[in-house]
């Protein structure tokens, strides 16, 4: 690693023995202990088995979310849907704890879901502001103080259609492989876009299946020694980034001992491929541009490390000024409390 990526935090997370994918489990015995509980008027079971292949699943689930947006007349905005189904794929719900935290989201009201993805983000944000920051056109939406009534109300119901689809079936595990198994985004991304602007922009993602074998074909641990830097000029939503990533990981090898830059021209799919970074925990050495690959002689590696470097710096400004502010209030409740307890005193 080079002395310009001393600013990145240090996270150097053990390879640990996964266990199967949940969706290639058989069912546990059935229990007292292990049944459901009583759902609420506003809880919405879900009513299928989710596919056993997780690609399919993350194909329903687009499709589901898709038609929830359109049918809800949520309006042309695709950031707005994306950047919904994204702050939710960054949420874990392990197996163990049951469907809780899904049964909670579906019980907000529309108005409350903006706060909620907001959070999300800013959580994330103290600890990759760099990725964050290049995932802007996904929660710009959210901060906006006087939301479109009609558009919150399509939020809501993609956000029961996703986690009744099973959405943090796929990613809400504690363990990364098991999260990076699929891309939900990809198909929600090329899913939302009608088909003219597809084709003007000429993105056709690669189908994961592809970017599997082709990842399988290219690396093994010869060939994928600690520190190579692994590139991507056309990344859209990172599917080469996540079958790599697997594979690194099928051969005992950790994502976070490699340097991932990936760069697409189109900010949307750049902002995917940021929220799925930190999905897949691609590790503290990834970066996403967006720039013309063509039109940058390094690719645009260079301005993408200094703008992550910019959004490191902001992010501690921030977290400084918050810092003073919350021990000046601290401050003054002291000398508040001590002038009280004088006047008290002298009474």
């Amino acid at each position: 690693m080079s002395d310009n990526d001393i600013f990145l935090p240090r996270a150097a997370a053990p390879v640990a023995a996964r266990p199967a994918p949940s969706w290639a489990k058989k069912a546990p015995p059935k229990s007292k202990a292990a049944v459901r509980p009583t759902a609420t008027a506003k809880t919405t079971w879900r009513k299928a088995l989710a596919p056993r292949d997780p690609h399919e699943h993350a194909r329903k689930i687009a499709e589901n979310v898709i038609d929830a947006w359109h049918q809800n007349h949520g309006g042309s905005s695709i950031d707005v849907p994306l950047g919904t189904v994204a702050a939710l794929a960054l949420l874990r719900q392990p197996p163990q704890t049951g469907n809780g935290l899904a049964d909670w989201i579906i019980n907000r009201e529309p108005h409350e879901l903006p706060q909620l993805f907001k959070e999300i983000y800013l959580g994330h944000w103290i600890k990759r502001p760099d990725l964050i920051d290049r995932a802007v056109r996904l929660h710009d939406w959210a901060w906006n103080p006087e939301p479109d009534p009609q558009q919150l109300r399509a939020v809501h119901a993609v956000t029961h259609r996703a986690l009744n689809q099973g959405l943090l079936d796929l990613t809400g595990h504690d363990d990364p492989y098991m999260r990076a198994e699929s891309d939900i985004l990809s198909p929600m991304l090329t899913g939302l876009r009608h088909k003219s602007d597809k084709k003007w922009r000429g993105e056709y993602h690669t189908p994961p299946g592809v970017t599997d074998l082709l990842a399988r074909m290219l690396v093994d641990k010869d060939f994928a020694q600690p520190g190579l830097a692994i590139r991507e000029p056309a990344v859209g939503s990172g599917g080469m980034f996540r079958s790599v990533a697997q594979r690194l990981r099928d051969l005992r090898l950790n994502p976070h001992d490699y340097l991932w830059y990936g760069n697409d021209i189109d900010a949307l799919a750049a902002a995917c491929a940021a929220v799925n970074a930190i999905v897949w925990d691609l590790g503290p050495k990834c970066f996403i541009g967006c720039a013309d690959s063509l039109a940058l002689e390094d690719g645009g590696y260079a301005k993408t490390l200094a703008e992550a470097k910019d959004s490191f710096a902001d992010r501690d400004r921030y977290l400084d000024a918050a810092t003073s502010i919350v021990a000046s209030r601290r401050a003054f409740r002291l000398v508040d409390d001590l002038i009280s307890g004088k006047e008290t005193a002298s009474a």
